[in-house]
């Protein structure tokens, strides 16, 4: 069989013309549906996707000459690869491509909380002119909690560590991995000594709801929270009530537990709990754009194109 590749998800144009380039046959999906998918992946033996469909395990099973399946991106929630890895089919991801997007969109957000940008930016534009309400705190000397060391959070602690913080980080599946950017602790330790902490983990069953009301009331001392991972991870509602007991002094979450799967759609606007959230001055939302920049378009791309001429 030749080497056809389905482009299910657009991408930027360097996917395609490298693998192209090499000697794969690119076609791009024109369904809508997954039984539009269903009908057609027999035919492929690779398939390119960000987060559309879920390859799960009807899908695959059904996908009889696939050999890979590339995510333009990180995460890997969109993709059963246990089962997909038990069928002989290589999965490929490409995060060292937003890595740097998502590094810095962290301590954007950081440092817009820190220093009350957000309210000031409306203050001033309204005629009002507050200085000593908004005076801003230092990231100089504060602890700053990385939880999962992979490549987005060790991307994070380089960019804050320039901030002269003190960095430390908690990775469940990494050991023996302190560098110069951060030091390797216990989640209890991080816990106990962290001023902010940073959410840098996948989605799966384990890491859903992580950040809760009893995660939140085992950090000693009142934090400031930043998720560009996964909505899922934080419980939305026991972030609230963090910060209405004072527990949270203020969060920047540039995912919510509310977005559908695709990314591109939200379910939300009429959610109390969302409404809540909105009200809070401390909280700075983003459209799940952290690794969204013109150039991790291209080197997201790029790379998985390379990893999968270099394996295939």
């Amino acid at each position: 069989m030749t080497k056809k590749v389905l482009i299910v998800d657009k991408t930027n144009k360097v996917l395609t013309e490298v693998l192209t380039k090499n000697g794969f046959t690119c076609e791009e999906f024109s369904g809508k549906t997954l039984e539009d998918l269903e009908s057609v992946i027999a035919n492929y033996t690779g398939a390119i996707i960000r987060s559309k469909f879920t390859f799960n395990k009807d899908l695959l099973d059904k996908a009889n000459n696939l050999e890979f399946i590339g995510r333009v991106g990180a995460g890997m929630e969109s993709i059963d690869v246990e089962y997909a890895e038990r069928k002989g089919i290589r999965c490929y991801n490409s995060p060292q491509g937003n890595m740097d997007a998502v590094g810095e969109h962290a301590v954007g957000m950081l440092l817009v909380l820190m220093n009350n940008l957000f309210i000031a930016n409306h203050q001033v534009k309204g005629g009002i002119w507050n200085r000593e309400e908004n005076r801003g705190s230092e990231i100089n000397g504060k602890t700053v909690g990385i939880i999962g060391y992979g490549n987005m959070g060790s991307t994070f602690a380089k960019k804050i560590s320039g901030f002269e913080a003190n960095v430390i980080s908690y990775d469940k599946y990494k050991t023996n991995y302190s560098d110069s950017y951060t030091t390797e602790t216990s989640l209890e330790d991080l816990m106990d000594k962290s001023d902010i902490i940073s959410l840098h983990v996948p989605l799966t069953a384990e890491t859903k709801y992580m950040i809760n009301s009893k995660f939140i009331n085992k950090v000693r001392k009142p934090f400031i929270l930043i998720n560009t991972a996964r909505g899922p991870v934080v419980n939305t509602a026991d972030l609230i009530n963090g910060i209405d007991n004072n527990k949270v002094i203020g969060a920047g979450l540039d995912v919510l537990e509310f977005e559908e799967t695709s990314f591109e759609k939200v379910s939300m606007y009429d959610n109390k709990i969302f409404k809540e959230l909105v009200k809070k001055q401390n909280i700075i939302l983003s459209p799940h754009i952290a690794g969204w920049t013109h150039e991790s378009k291209i080197k997201l791309a790029k790379i998985l194109a390379d990893k999968i001429v270099e394996n295939h």
